[in-house]
């Protein structure tokens, strides 16, 4: 099904050029393919301690994410929405996403409350885990932002997806610096879309680079802090900016699920 659902989003993509056409940079179909960021380079080991990926099967990238805090995973919500927490495995403490440093099981899925409401919004998740994740040189959280991301803000991106749509495997942890663009701007460049709004932030380098399938769910970090998680664009490195879940605006639905509040904020 996941495999049908992306197929059809590109072909809808191809054939309707228009940049406001949304698309979810979910992993690869259930073949394995995966690859890498357009236009990234290899991560250092240890640079992204907080990176996993996302497995249904362990040994089959589908999505990215983040370590948030011992028993918690910040990913997108479109990453975890058909799955059921026992085909949500966590690898951890790797740059190569078919070598985990540790694998780690899911206890349950907290999407957004208003997830898809309207489409492409509050593309938010959750996973806890069953146990505490074990922290070391290569495996740490990364700390929420106190602020909102700002002009001039430098921000990294990582991640396994892929260097063309559905393209080839890369095993290593790509990188890729990234600039803020202000929502107005963005939003102008997408054509006034319904797909974005104030839950977003939109970050981009130069054409040829940005995120790809497979980078879905995954981290952006500024100034040691994680301001993004990657949610949709025109794949892949096309020219136009990528558009991230607005971590910030989401701090008290994430404390809240991790405090065990089941409020809904948006």
């Amino acid at each position: 099904m996941q495999l049908f659902h992306l197929s059809v989003l590109l072909l809808l993509l191809l054939q309707n050029p228009n940049p406001g056409q949304a698309k979810r940079l979910v992993g690869p179909h259930p073949t394995g393919l995966t690859g890498r960021i357009k236009g990234g380079e290899d991560a250092e080991i240890g640079s992204a301690p907080y990176q996993v990926s996302l497995q249904p099967i362990v040994g089959a990238h589908n999505c990215g994410g983040a370590i948030i805090n011992e028993r918690w995973i910040i990913t997108a919500g479109h990453c975890v929405e058909t799955f059921t927490p026992a085909l949500v495995n966590v690898i951890t403490g790797t740059n190569k996403w078919a070598e985990p440093g540790a694998v780690y099981y899911t206890e349950s899925i907290h999407m957004h409350c208003m997830y898809d409401q309207p489409y492409m919004h509050n593309d938010i998740a959750l996973v806890k885990l069953t146990q505490n994740i074990t922290f070391n040189e290569l495996t740490q959280p990364i700390d929420l932002p106190i602020r909102p991301v700002r002009p001039g803000d430098e921000i990294v991106l990582t991640g396994w997806g892929a260097q063309e749509a559905y393209g080839s495997a890369m095993e290593n942890l790509q990188k890729l610096t990234m600039g803020f663009v202000p929502l107005d701007e963005c939003y102008d460049i997408f054509n006034q879309t319904s797909s974005m709004g104030v839950g977003h932030i939109c970050t981009f380098s130069q054409e040829g680079e940005g995120s790809c399938h497979g980078d879905s769910g995954g981290p952006l970090v500024s100034n040691g802090r994680l301001v993004g998680v990657v949610n949709w664009g025109r794949p892949c490195g096309v020219g136009f900016p990528d558009v991230q879940a607005n971590v910030y605006y989401y701090l008290d639905w994430i404390r809240s699920k991790i405090s065990g509040n089941d409020r809904c904020y948006y």
